[in-house]
Protein backbone atom coordinates (compact mmCIF):
# COMPACT_ATOMS: atom_id res chain seq x y z
CA UNK A 1 0.00 0.00 0.00
CA UNK A 2 1.79 3.83 -1.06
CA UNK A 3 1.72 6.52 0.66
CA UNK A 4 -1.07 8.22 -0.97
CA UNK A 5 -3.67 5.42 0.46
CA UNK A 6 -2.33 6.04 3.74
CA UNK A 7 -3.22 10.06 3.44
CA UNK A 8 -6.29 8.91 2.18
CA UNK A 9 -6.72 6.72 5.48
CA UNK A 10 -5.72 9.42 7.77
CA UNK A 11 -8.04 11.89 6.23
CA UNK A 12 -10.97 9.45 6.76
CA UNK A 13 -9.56 8.08 10.35
CA UNK A 14 -9.87 11.87 10.69
CA UNK A 15 -13.05 12.11 9.82
CA UNK A 16 -14.49 9.51 11.77
CA UNK A 17 -12.43 10.67 14.92
CA UNK A 18 -13.83 14.63 14.37
CA UNK A 19 -17.06 13.31 14.12
CA UNK A 20 -16.97 11.05 17.13
CA UNK A 21 -15.80 13.50 19.28
CA UNK A 22 -18.07 16.06 19.06
CA UNK A 23 -21.08 13.31 19.17
CA UNK A 24 -19.31 12.11 22.71
CA UNK A 25 -19.21 15.61 24.00
CA UNK A 26 -22.82 16.26 23.29
CA UNK A 27 -23.70 12.52 24.56
CA UNK A 28 -22.17 12.67 27.98
CA UNK A 29 -23.48 15.25 29.67
CA UNK A 30 -26.68 15.11 27.69
CA UNK A 31 -26.69 11.58 28.86
CA UNK A 32 -26.05 12.82 32.79
CA UNK A 33 -28.98 15.36 32.24
CA UNK A 34 -31.08 12.69 31.11
CA UNK A 35 -30.13 10.45 34.65
CA UNK A 36 -30.39 13.49 36.49
CA UNK A 37 -34.33 14.21 34.87
CA UNK A 38 -35.27 10.25 35.09
CA UNK A 39 -34.05 10.37 38.98
CA UNK A 40 -37.11 13.12 39.42
CA UNK A 41 -39.75 10.36 38.81
CA UNK A 42 -41.78 13.29 36.76
CA UNK A 43 -44.89 11.96 35.36
CA UNK A 44 -45.06 11.35 31.49
CA UNK A 45 -41.25 12.80 31.23
CA UNK A 46 -39.58 9.75 32.88
CA UNK A 47 -41.74 8.02 30.49
CA UNK A 48 -41.04 10.01 27.67
CA UNK A 49 -37.13 9.59 28.59
CA UNK A 50 -37.32 6.03 29.11
CA UNK A 51 -39.28 4.84 25.87
CA UNK A 52 -36.37 6.92 24.05
CA UNK A 53 -33.75 5.12 25.93
CA UNK A 54 -35.39 1.58 24.99
CA UNK A 55 -36.31 2.68 21.37
CA UNK A 56 -32.30 4.08 20.60
CA UNK A 57 -30.51 1.28 22.41
CA UNK A 58 -32.80 -1.70 20.31
CA UNK A 59 -32.22 0.03 17.15
CA UNK A 60 -29.45 -0.48 15.06
CA UNK A 61 -27.17 2.69 14.85
CA UNK A 62 -27.57 2.48 10.80
CA UNK A 63 -31.40 2.75 11.09
CA UNK A 64 -31.45 5.90 13.10
CA UNK A 65 -28.87 7.59 10.88
CA UNK A 66 -31.07 6.97 7.88
CA UNK A 67 -33.87 7.92 10.02
CA UNK A 68 -32.71 11.33 10.39
CA UNK A 69 -31.50 11.77 7.16
CA UNK A 70 -33.94 10.42 4.94
CA UNK A 71 -37.25 10.09 6.73
CA UNK A 72 -37.36 13.73 8.37
CA UNK A 73 -37.36 16.06 5.07
CA UNK A 74 -40.47 14.40 4.72
CA UNK A 75 -41.59 16.46 7.64
CA UNK A 76 -40.04 19.37 6.47
CA UNK A 77 -36.64 18.48 8.36
CA UNK A 78 -33.40 19.13 6.09
CA UNK A 79 -30.21 18.33 8.16
CA UNK A 80 -27.07 18.62 6.43
CA UNK A 81 -25.19 14.66 6.37
CA UNK A 82 -22.51 15.91 8.40
CA UNK A 83 -25.38 17.43 11.66
CA UNK A 84 -27.25 14.32 10.41
CA UNK A 85 -24.24 12.59 11.44
CA UNK A 86 -23.69 13.82 14.78
CA UNK A 87 -27.10 13.95 15.97
CA UNK A 88 -27.73 10.10 15.54
CA UNK A 89 -24.41 9.56 17.05
CA UNK A 90 -25.00 11.83 19.85
CA UNK A 91 -28.42 10.36 20.44
CA UNK A 92 -27.14 7.03 20.25
CA UNK A 93 -24.65 7.50 22.85
CA UNK A 94 -26.60 9.23 24.58
CA UNK A 95 -28.99 6.84 25.40
CA UNK A 96 -26.65 4.15 26.84
CA UNK A 97 -24.94 7.10 29.00
CA UNK A 98 -28.10 7.64 30.69
CA UNK A 99 -28.03 4.43 31.62
CA UNK A 100 -24.87 4.59 32.78
CA UNK A 101 -24.93 7.35 35.17
CA UNK A 102 -28.57 6.31 36.22
CA UNK A 103 -27.16 3.51 37.86
CA UNK A 104 -24.03 5.58 39.33
CA UNK A 105 -26.25 7.81 40.99
CA UNK A 106 -28.71 5.29 42.44
CA UNK A 107 -25.96 3.15 43.79
CA UNK A 108 -24.66 6.42 45.39
CA UNK A 109 -24.78 7.01 49.60
CA UNK A 110 -27.75 8.81 50.47
CA UNK A 111 -26.02 9.11 54.01
CA UNK A 112 -23.77 11.98 52.16
CA UNK A 113 -26.36 14.28 51.01
CA UNK A 114 -28.27 13.87 54.69
CA UNK A 115 -24.69 15.32 56.09
CA UNK A 116 -24.56 17.65 53.27
CA UNK A 117 -27.79 19.09 54.22
CA UNK A 118 -27.31 19.35 57.61
CA UNK A 119 -23.89 21.27 56.69
CA UNK A 120 -25.87 23.92 54.88
CA UNK A 121 -25.13 23.24 51.27
CA UNK A 122 -27.14 23.96 48.90
CA UNK A 123 -28.68 21.51 46.48
CA UNK A 124 -25.93 23.05 43.55
CA UNK A 125 -23.03 23.08 45.63
CA UNK A 126 -23.66 19.68 47.29
CA UNK A 127 -23.59 17.99 43.54
CA UNK A 128 -20.75 19.97 42.22
CA UNK A 129 -18.52 19.29 44.75
CA UNK A 130 -19.62 15.96 46.68
CA UNK A 131 -21.92 13.61 44.33
CA UNK A 132 -20.33 14.30 40.62
CA UNK A 133 -17.05 13.40 41.72
CA UNK A 134 -17.50 10.17 42.71
CA UNK A 135 -20.01 9.37 40.31
CA UNK A 136 -17.74 10.05 37.41
CA UNK A 137 -15.35 8.23 39.19
CA UNK A 138 -17.65 5.36 39.08
CA UNK A 139 -18.69 5.84 35.31
CA UNK A 140 -15.77 6.56 33.77
CA UNK A 141 -14.76 2.78 32.77
CA UNK A 142 -18.22 2.24 31.45
CA UNK A 143 -18.37 5.61 29.80
CA UNK A 144 -14.72 4.93 28.26
CA UNK A 145 -16.16 1.21 26.88
CA UNK A 146 -19.37 3.11 25.36
CA UNK A 147 -17.25 5.61 23.49
CA UNK A 148 -15.33 3.00 21.91
CA UNK A 149 -18.23 1.15 20.80
CA UNK A 150 -19.53 4.70 19.35
CA UNK A 151 -16.03 5.05 17.83
CA UNK A 152 -16.37 1.57 15.74
CA UNK A 153 -19.71 1.75 15.20
CA UNK A 154 -19.26 5.21 14.04
CA UNK A 155 -18.72 3.53 10.14
CA UNK A 156 -22.53 3.59 10.04
CA UNK A 157 -22.67 7.15 8.97
CA UNK A 158 -20.87 6.09 5.52
CA UNK A 159 -24.60 5.26 4.29
CA UNK A 160 -25.35 9.17 4.04
CA UNK A 161 -22.25 9.50 1.83
CA UNK A 162 -19.77 10.61 4.29
CA UNK A 163 -16.29 9.43 3.57
CA UNK A 164 -15.09 7.77 6.77
CA UNK A 165 -12.23 5.29 7.56
CA UNK A 166 -14.45 2.46 6.30
CA UNK A 167 -15.59 4.11 3.44
CA UNK A 168 -11.84 5.03 1.94
CA UNK A 169 -10.87 1.61 3.09
CA UNK A 170 -13.44 0.08 0.53
CA UNK A 171 -12.93 2.51 -2.05
CA UNK A 172 -9.14 2.03 -1.65
CA UNK A 173 -10.04 -1.58 -2.07
CA UNK A 174 -12.04 -1.57 -4.94
CA UNK A 175 -9.93 0.64 -7.15
CA UNK A 176 -6.37 -1.61 -5.92
CA UNK A 177 -7.96 -5.19 -5.78
CA UNK A 178 -6.02 -5.48 -2.81
CA UNK A 179 -8.94 -5.25 0.09
CA UNK A 180 -5.95 -7.04 2.77
CA UNK A 181 -3.60 -4.24 3.02
CA UNK A 182 -6.43 -1.43 3.48
CA UNK A 183 -8.40 -3.23 5.90
CA UNK A 184 -5.09 -3.93 7.91
CA UNK A 185 -4.37 -0.45 7.73
CA UNK A 186 -7.82 0.55 8.89
CA UNK A 187 -7.57 -2.04 11.65
CA UNK A 188 -4.41 -0.61 12.99
CA UNK A 189 -5.88 2.80 12.75
CA UNK A 190 -8.88 1.83 14.95
CA UNK A 191 -6.34 -0.03 17.44
CA UNK A 192 -4.36 3.38 17.92
CA UNK A 193 -7.49 5.23 18.43
CA UNK A 194 -9.37 2.86 21.18
CA UNK A 195 -5.65 2.42 22.55
CA UNK A 196 -5.42 6.33 23.00
CA UNK A 197 -8.68 6.31 24.36
CA UNK A 198 -8.01 3.69 27.28
CA UNK A 199 -4.86 5.73 27.87
CA UNK A 200 -6.74 8.81 28.56
CA UNK A 201 -9.18 6.81 30.30
CA UNK A 202 -6.10 5.32 32.81
CA UNK A 203 -5.09 9.17 33.55
CA UNK A 204 -8.59 10.51 33.97
CA UNK A 205 -9.36 7.94 36.41
CA UNK A 206 -6.60 8.70 38.57
CA UNK A 207 -7.57 12.30 38.57
CA UNK A 208 -11.28 11.74 39.47
CA UNK A 209 -10.19 9.15 42.12
CA UNK A 210 -8.29 12.11 43.60
CA UNK A 211 -11.22 14.49 43.39
CA UNK A 212 -13.59 12.41 45.29
CA UNK A 213 -11.64 11.45 47.84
Amino acid sequence: MDLNAWILLLKGAWTTLWISGVSIMIGVPTGLLIALVRQKKIPFVDQILGLYISITRSTPLVTLVLFLFLSLPSLGINLEKHVAAILSLALNTAAFNAEIWRSAIRNFSRDQHEAALACGMTPWVYFRYIMLPQIIAVSLPPLVNEMSFLIKGSPAIAIIGLVDLTRVTNRIASVTYEPLYPILGAGLIYIVIVGVLVKLQSVAEKKAHRLAV
